[in-house]
């Protein structure tokens, strides 16, 4: 059998939609999955085991200059890719035009969303633009509702915790410390999930009292000066990564021992990478997106903002880190 399933992005999206790919492989003996990604997701889904191949289909360039030449010659480069081979069924976990049309246009019945669920985004053509249009609960979290809607389209029951199948490269060598290394995601691509500076200095002075390396990716200009500052304020148990690709970040961050963020596609990967991590959110939002112990996350906890406060503080969300570490208890 062969199975594409259509999920173009973002990061967080992504990830919540993994396990979908061990659910499928668990319910029938041979399988093949592949994946249509933008590409900068790509690399990601390199590092899941059961996915065949990841066809990248990268809409954001193309919309900067898609009355040209050379994107219509990638276009009909991408339709053949796509059309290659028939699939049994193809999945269209997105629930946008755009994911419904790439699901129309490769060989095989599509499935997709008929519905909207609270807090994603829907739009009501991709139902009709598929063969098939499932409900699903209008409440429920991101990682439930791909499953739920996969094993309807497959005929199979979802059981058991998520399982991401997830998995760093081995080759990559860790730098000899006698410190256990703590990853602070402090970027995020909205302004109104930050977490204060303020809070990520006094978070990582207290890892680096407890005898904790720190360590702070970014992405772009912004969050780099942002890191650096914050690095230079913890002072020397303190790094600033150099620019890495979403496969290098995988790597490096599995070989953490713990991970704090905000609400971002970096914080989820910790997430399926199965690392300690405490989840930042500023809204009342975790019940979608967040860890949750019916997910199977003993070690990973989110920890919201109270009623009348922008942020979590930066006790509570020591005291979280507190409770997932037990070593750091006091």
């Amino acid at each position: 059998m062969r199975v594409l399933i259509v999920k173009l992005s973002s990061l967080g999206d992504v990830v919540h939609s993994l396990p979908v790919v061990r659910d499928i492989h668990n319910a029938f003996d041979a399988v093949t999955i592949d994946w249509v990604v933008e590409p900068s997701f790509a690399p990601l889904l390199k590092r899941v085991d059961g996915i065949g191949e990841s066809i990248e289909l990268p809409l954001r360039r193309w919309r900067k200059a898609w009355w040209t030449g050379a994107v219509r010659a990638e276009f009909r480069q991408f339709r053949q890719r796509l059309q290659r081979e028939p699939y049994d069924l193809v999945i269209d976990l997105q629930g946008l035009t755009k994911s419904a049309l790439v699901a129309r246009l490769a060989r095989g019945r599509s499935v997709g969303l008929a519905n909207r669920t609270e807090g994603s985004s829907h739009e009501a053509p991709a139902r009709w633009l598929v063969d098939r249009a499932i409900t699903v609960p209008s409440r429920v979290h991101a990682l439930d509702r791909s499953r739920i809607l996969t094993a309807a389209a497959l005929g199979y029951a979802v059981e058991g915790a998520a399982r991401f199948g997830l998995h760093a490269a081995l080759s990559v060598a860790s730098e000899p410390s006698d410190k256990p290394l703590m990853v602070l995601v402090h970027g995020t691509s909205r302004d109104d999930k930050l977490w204060p500076e303020a809070n990520w200095i006094g978070l990582g002075r207290s890892l680096a009292d407890a005898g904790w390396r720190v360590a702070l990716p970014h992405a772009g200009a912004v969050e780099q000066a942002r890191a650096q500052r914050i690095a230079v304020a913890i002072g020397p148990s303190c790094t600033v990564w150099p620019s890495l690709g979403l496969d290098q970040l995988v790597d490096q961050m599995a070989q953490a021992r713990g991970v704090i963020g905000v609400d971002s596609g970096l914080s989820h990967v910790a997430v399926a990478l199965d690392l300690p991590h405490v989840q930042i959110y500023n809204f009342p939002t975790a019940w979608r997106t967040g860890p949750q112990p019916a997910h199977g996350n003993a070690h990973q906890v989110s920890i919201e903002a109270p009623g009348g406060q922008a942020t979590p503080t930066l006790e509570a969300v020591w005291k979280a880190w507190q409770a997932v570490h037990p070593a750091l208890a006091r």
